[in-house]
């Protein structure tokens, strides 16, 4: 019987490290600092920190954005930790080659996390705001052009969108570089409830706004 118990005993310590061990392997590698940025994220007078680093472990070369508030301490709590911000530099399905696309930006104004990021035709532009516990995204910006010739020239139409997700207005603006003025403009209500937030955000989202 006592064999028998530590039998079952050791199986379970097996199970129970190898569990262990893929919870660290999942966690990933992300040891090198790519961008950083420090401001007031939470309007406390004090500084937080966001950090973007990169697993180089991984051949996908995966991302990982983090965000700190600081405490009445002084330490920095970690507050939002994700691998779905930013798209990997080597996506597996692309079998090895570059996403095309440069690392986003980060920047701290006035209380806004404002992440720039590179889109196909263009580029776009996500203000997150701090509010009850997370940061949520209030605003969106994006440009784009429709040119398909390999270069931009006087006929390309460049498209602005924006889009406050508070009113749920979006408006979107056509303008050529030789027209002189707006070529046209659309103005629609789109309402997103509850706020996304940025722990659910993921690079592909792109293609929602």
């Amino acid at each position: 019987m006592k064999s028998l118990y530590l039998y079952f005993l050791c199986i379970l310590i097996s199970v129970q490290m190898n569990s262990s061990a893929q919870n660290i392997k999942n966690k990933g590698n992300y040891t090198y600092l790519v961008r950083e940025e420090k401001g007031d994220l939470n309007n406390d007078g004090k500084l937080d920190r966001i950090t973007v680093k990169m697993d180089l472990t991984d051949e996908t070369r995966p991302l990982r954005l983090q965000v700190f508030l600081s405490q009445p301490n002084g330490k920095l709590t970690l507050a939002v930790s994700s691998t779905k911000v930013i798209e990997p530099q080597y996506p597996v399905e692309k079998q090895g080659k570059p996403n095309g696309y440069q690392i986003p930006s980060f920047f701290i104004e006035k209380g806004i996390l404002r992440m720039w990021s590179e889109i196909e035709g263009g580029n776009i532009t996500y203000d997150f705001k701090y509010n009850n516990g997370n940061f949520e995204l209030i605003k969106v910006k994006k440009f784009t052009h429709d040119e398909t010739k390999g270069y931009i020239d006087e006929y390309t139409i460049f498209t602005e969108t924006e889009f406050n997700l508070i009113s749920g207005l979006r408006t979107e603006t056509d303008d050529r570089s030789d027209s002189g003025g707006i070529l046209s403009k659309r103005k629609k209500i789109v309402l997103i409830r509850p706020l996304p937030k940025l722990q659910d955000f993921k690079f592909s989202d792109k293609k929602i706004y």
